[in-house]
């Protein structure tokens, strides 16, 4: 077991972005061997899950006209337009069924507003309506993070970013990641978390 001021986060092993689901990362789920390994290994776990509303603003076919994976201005910034994914409720904003959800100690729940995306498990879009999770983690005594999950270059990555700015020391295994690669969006996120000072393993 890892020292108690250690946590593992494991971002959106959802079915939807897993093979065959709405907004899939090729071998999405080729993770699952190594993320439910890592759950064995930490004192605090946490799940975080996508959790849309229909009527969510990041859903390309809520703008008429959008194509998938367009960029659209948003109040807080650029946005890209996904595919219908993650609908509360639904088959594919459930975990993977191969993820040992049990060994979770907390599920934070992100991208529930209608209005504004949120990638990070710490905050919303607008980096700086929170999750919660921060405030969790502290009252574990938490310092260091191990981040894993989908997708490396969007949610990992915005996660690992806001953990130090936060504070926390943050390592990010590669392996137990797959990333979408938008226009080379996974070599830019590595290049920005290495610069940040998280270790990538």
């Amino acid at each position: 077991m890892r020292p108690d001021d250690e946590a593992l986060i494991v971002i959106d092993v959802q079915n939807d972005f897993c093979p065959g689901g709405a907004l899939a990362v090729a071998e999405g789920d080729a993770i699952l061997p190594e993320v439910n390994a890592m759950l064995g290994q930490y004192p605090v776990r946490v799940l975080t899950q996508d959790w849309h509303p229909a009527d969510h603003t990041s859903f390309a076919d809520n703008h008429p006209g959008a194509a998938p994976f367009s960029v659209t201005a948003m109040a807080y910034g650029p946005q890209v337009l996904w595919p219908r994914h993650c609908v509360r409720g639904s088959a594919g904003a459930a975990f993977h069924p191969a993820l040992k959800t049990d060994a979770a100690d907390m599920v934070i729940r992100k991208g529930f507003r209608s209005q504004i995306d949120s990638y990070s498990a710490f905050f919303e879009n607008d980096r700086s309506t929170p999750t919660g999770l921060e405030g969790y983690l502290r009252g574990r005594g938490v310092r260091r993070l191990m981040l894993a999950g989908l997708a490396t270059d969007f949610c990992v990555a915005y996660s690992a970013l806001d953990a130090v700015r936060l504070g926390f020391e943050v390592a990010v295994r590669l392996g137990a990641c797959r990333g979408i690669d938008l226009d080379g969006s996974l070599e830019a996120a590595c290049d920005r978390m290495r610069a940040a000072g998280i270790l990538l393993l």
